[in-house]
């Protein structure tokens, strides 16, 4: 819920979808959760909430399973999706049990039922838990092999009425290349939809770009690796780089 006194009205973003990548919850380890990250992250989720804003989330699988990976080493393509949506529905349990123990009420909505897990994907169901002040976050990226969670992102920005998706990441913004390994790389304040694909930026794959550009939802690109960013983000305070359909 809201803080007291709060509704919203100093926010960019009244309704936001915050994309994670798996490897964001890996901290300093190479496999599987740090909870000190995770209970960082949930901080940030928490104060925006409070602050506000209604929030869900987008949560990738990468820290623990990366299906893109099991199939360049010969796997059949659907079967190794298939285990990175599990990933992720994995990632999505851990955040909901950790916004929860901060005080902070989440659902997990999975595309592929499990039942006796979480609920399974129902748009009315989400949208009726984000009215009810609930944070939620959406598991199984959508449900079918071949898709990443960057377009699992941008299709539930959309079917949520969010305002914007927000991509969070290790750096303030867009590059036009690793800036942890290109010193000459140049940072990007704003972009259009066709610059980001013109110039193959990968902020998201072309599928979730394309749908954004269609769609005209704007793309925010941010550092989470500073505490307390995503509400700064949301202020207007923090870098980041703006996609638009008008630079």
């Amino acid at each position: 819920m809201a803080a007291a006194g709060n509704t919203g009205k100093d926010l960019r973003f009244k309704r936001l979808l915050l994309k994670l990548s798996g490897e964001a919850l890996l901290g300093k380890g190479n496999h599987g959760i740090d909870m000190s990250v995770l209970e960082r992250l949930a901080a940030d989720v928490k104060e925006a909430q409070d602050a506000g804003c209604q929030m869900s989330i987008v949560v990738g699988g990468g820290n623990i399973v990366r299906g893109m990976e099991f199939a360049a080493r010969g796997m059949d393509r659907a079967t190794a999706d298939y285990m990175g949506m599990l990933g992720t529905v994995m990632n999505a349990l851990a955040f909901q049990n950790v916004l929860e123990q901060a005080g902070c009420p989440a659902r997990v909505l999975s595309a592929i039922p499990m039942p006796t897990v979480c609920e399974a994907y129902v748009r009315p169901k989400a949208l009726h838990h984000m009215d009810k002040g609930r944070v939620v976050i959406f598991a199984a990226g959508t449900g079918n092999p071949f898709f990443t969670t960057d377009t699992t992102a941008a299709l539930r920005a959309i079917e949520m009425g969010c305002d914007a998706v927000a991509k969070a990441t290790q750096v303030d913004g867009v590059y036009s290349a690793d800036p942890k390994k290109d010193k000459s790389a140049v940072r990007y304040d704003r972009l259009t939809y066709s610059e980001v694909l013109a110039r193959d930026l990968r902020v998201m794959d072309g599928a979730a770009i394309a749908l954004a550009r269609d769609n005209r939802l704007p793309v925010i690109v941010f550092s989470i690796e500073e505490p307390g960013n995503l509400l700064k983000m949301l202020s207007g305070q923090a870098r980041a780089t703006v996609i638009t359909a008008d630079a």
